[in-house]
């Protein structure tokens, strides 16, 4: 193991974390963290070959829970960090907590937020958060029949979580009953599309923005712009997103006061006012249309990509932010972002997200000035690194502007060698295009 930047915390002693997860986020997590002068030692619940390099990784799964509290009291853990949603939604953060394990990450309750799109869209419109339109369905027939008059195109979404891939934009009324069938009937998401969403379909700009809240103070983070689409032009299957940048140029100084207001203030409230206190990274997916911000979605975590653009930008200690989240002090602590750019492009598999193979042996470019490497994908094997995933590599670099942190990144991404690898040409095209 690379052994964590050492220092000493507040309390003088080192600190031994655990990062659950094993994809590009966590990795990003952790090259964050290993910043802080108080960390010790971190250790990764499972990692990946990749996160191997800066973690101890640990094979115990991110759905583990069990297995995850029993190795934090085991090692004597100081501070955890639960990143994927599956383990949030579980009820990891209680478990941990319940064991006396401090942990950044939102309690079961809270998690729901993201764990059921349903409830997402009651409290919206319970508490007047500005949203597209919709309509719940738990019987395929009745949802059949509102598609021979609903608007079209039509968003047809899962309620449960579905791996970032479960929302379906429909183009034709045959397309949106289609979507309804393979959801209800094939049950392609499992029991996460048991009930399902058809909502409004809107149009503009879209803009992730993630925040650190502990229920009393929001502080949202840099904006960023993901690229969900497999392939270039915002053609192809949706994805877990192929690409990001930051920050958003659509998300104006104005728009974001206007978000705080309407959105983000009164989410953090509807939250309390239900006795689902939240704290830990809540993210909003917000589309900017012509009538104002509207919440696509809400996440109980970091999103994946779009952690990759935003934390290289934060100069604050990830750490203390963390704790102090945790301990409902976030409004006495720094948070501050550099003014900078920055590009993150996915390498995946060819066929992702559909039909892939994996195996394939990578390799890629140290980090260095010219940009910084996350591993979403890959396994240690006796001869070395291969591919293990969907998305394998995320590909960061920060620059003074947008165009140079683009041009930087592709540069890097020439540099992977990954036999049966694909990327998107076109990270950062729109976002250049709303500069001009």
């Amino acid at each position: 193991m690379n052994q964590s930047v050492c220092g000493s915390s507040a309390e003088g002693k080192l600190m031994k974390l655990m990062v659950v997860g094993g994809g590009g986020r966590e990795h990003a997590i952790i090259k964050k963290l290993k910043e802080s002068s108080a960390v010790e030692m971190i250790y990764a619940l499972p990692g990946n070959g990749g996160i191997a390099a800066d973690a101890v990784c640990v094979d115990i799964g991110a759905k583990d829970i069990e297995g995850m509290v029993a190795f934090a009291k085991e090692k004597k853990i100081d501070f955890a960090v639960v990143a994927p949603d599956d383990p949030l939604v579980l009820g990891a953060v209680d478990a941990l907590e319940e064991a006396g394990i401090r942990c950044f990450g939102p309690r079961k309750n809270a998690a729901i937020i993201e764990g059921s799109k349903v409830f997402a869209k009651n409290l919206m419109k319970k508490y007047g958060i500005p949203t597209a339109a919709y309509e719940v369905f738990d019987d395929m027939e009745k949802a059949l029949s509102y598609l021979d008059t609903a608007p079209i195109p039509t968003v047809i979404k899962a309620d449960g979580l579905a791996l970032g891939k479960g929302v379906i934009i429909a183009q034709t009324r045959e397309e949106a009953k289609a979507a309804v069938h393979s959801m209800m009937a094939d049950r392609i998401f499992g029991a996460s599309g048991a009930r399902i969403v058809i909502e409004e379909f809107l149009t503009g700009p879209e803009v992730s923005v993630l925040s650190f809240t502990d229920g009393k103070t929001v502080v949202p983070m840099v904006s960023s712009m993901d690229h969900k689409r497999a392939g270039d032009g915002d053609t192809g299957p949706n994805t877990g997103g192929m690409g990001t940048i930051a920050p958003n140029p659509y998300y104006t100084p104005e728009i974001a006061e206007l978000c705080m207001k309407t959105i983000f203030l009164p989410t953090m409230d509807a939250m309390n006012r239900e006795g689902r206190t939240f704290r830990g990274c809540l993210y909003f997916g917000l589309m900017l249309t012509s009538a104002g911000p509207r919440v696509i979605e809400y996440n109980c975590r970091f999103g994946d990509p779009e952690t990759q653009v935003v934390l290289p930008l934060l100069e604050s200690d990830l750490l203390e932010i963390m704790m102090a989240t945790a301990e409902g002090r976030l409004a006495d602590v720094p948070v501050r972002f550099s003014e900078k750019s920055a590009c993150c492009v996915i390498v995946a598999s060819k066929g992702y997200p559909v039909k892939y193979e994996s195996g394939y042996a990578l390799s890629y470019p140290l980090d260095g000035a010219d940009g910084v490497v996350y591993v979403a994908g890959a396994k240690k094997t006796e001869a070395g690194l291969v591919s293990a995933g969907g998305r394998v590599l995320g590909v960061t670099s920060v620059s003074e502007t947008l165009p140079q942190a683009i041009a930087a990144a592709y540069k890097k991404v020439e540099q992977v060698k990954l036999e049966n690898g694909f990327y998107r040409k076109d990270i950062g095209a729109r976002a250049l295009a709303a500069q001009k």
